[in-house]
């Protein structure tokens, strides 16, 4: 199983020398990527951007959103930022997107909440267009960069419903679940491999899944804080469940390698919920 890494430029109030410094040290630690979420209505950086800032400072990880918030934003516009920053790591991007669940993003964007997997839909076909040269509308002409990846990045799609899992299966080249039970996750990624194989696909589609971390007993408050705090639009309850959830020992983050590894992930994208830079040598320490 590979390990990526998450940057931290969901947490509010990281700075700009912070999230550059740790995208170094990934690069330069035993990780395969480095990933970063998305909001719209929060203090987080635009992933596509905190994306293309990385890309300038490392040279080996590959970047992942996990996810992004694909039907809150233009798909020509969207395919065309994804080929850049391809072109701009040399090929190294891997584009998750989903649909969301927090309805105030979409009305931030005068968005429709209750279309947003038919729009999402629409996105899918019209960016891979874009990626294979055709034009996004007839006669408009052809929208660059080409991406360095034939046919554009590597596309993972994440989701928790039954029909938008297997969307993946006919869009993506993986599924991206989220933490929690391994079984869960390995009954959502099988309806991927169900859905991919009735498309006549050949081989098999990438198992990624995430989990929060905050290692060390001075960072497990304030992770657990942290992520308590991204998941309050839950609700107070399954908000404080969510924190009880942030892997915060090296024995947390070995079992959960340990049981997500015998389901047959292929990477694991660990996210921080603070912003020390030993967290990086803290997790590397135990995934060597």
């Amino acid at each position: 199983m590979n390990i990526g890494i998450g940057l931290p430029a969901n947490i509010p109030g990281v700075s700009r020398d912070s999230v550059l410094e740790w995208a170094r040290k990934a690069d330069s630690g035993p990780f395969s990527s480095v990933g970063i979420i998305d909001r719209v209505v929060y203090p987080n950086w635009d992933p596509l951007v905190a994306l293309a800032a990385a890309a300038a400072v490392t040279q080996r990880v590959r970047l992942m959103t996990t996810i992004l918030i694909a039907p809150v934003r233009d798909a020509t516009l969207l395919a065309k930022q994804a080929a850049s920053i391809d072109v701009l790591s040399g090929g190294r991007l891997t584009l998750g997107l989903g649909v969301g669940r927090r309805e105030d993003d979409y009305a931030a964007v005068s968005g429709r909440f209750n279309r947003r997997g038919r729009r999402f839909e629409e996105q899918l076909a019209l960016m891979k267009r874009v990626w294979s040269g055709e034009d996004p509308v007839d006669e408009t002409g052809a929208v660059g960069p080409e991406p360095v990846q034939s046919g554009g990045p590597e596309l993972l799609i994440g989701a928790f419903a039954p029909a938008a899992v297997k969307r993946a299966g006919r869009w993506a080249d993986g599924y991206l679940g989220g933490g929690g039970d391994p079984q869960s996750a390995l009954t959502m990624y099988d309806s991927v491999v169900e859905e991919w194989k009735n498309c006549g696909r050949d081989g098999r589609p990438r198992f990624v899944a995430t989990n929060a971390f905050a290692i060390g007993p001075d960072a497990a408050d304030r992770g657990a804080d942290q992520y308590r705090h991204y998941n309050q639009f839950l609700g107070a309850e399954a908000a404080n469940q969510a924190a009880q959830r942030v892997l915060t020992s090296p024995q947390d983050i070995r079992k959960v390698i340990q049981e997500f590894d015998q389901v047959g992930l292929d990477e694991m994208v660990f996210l921080p919920q603070v912003t020390d830079l030993d967290q990086i040598d803290r997790l590397a320490e135990v995934v060597v």
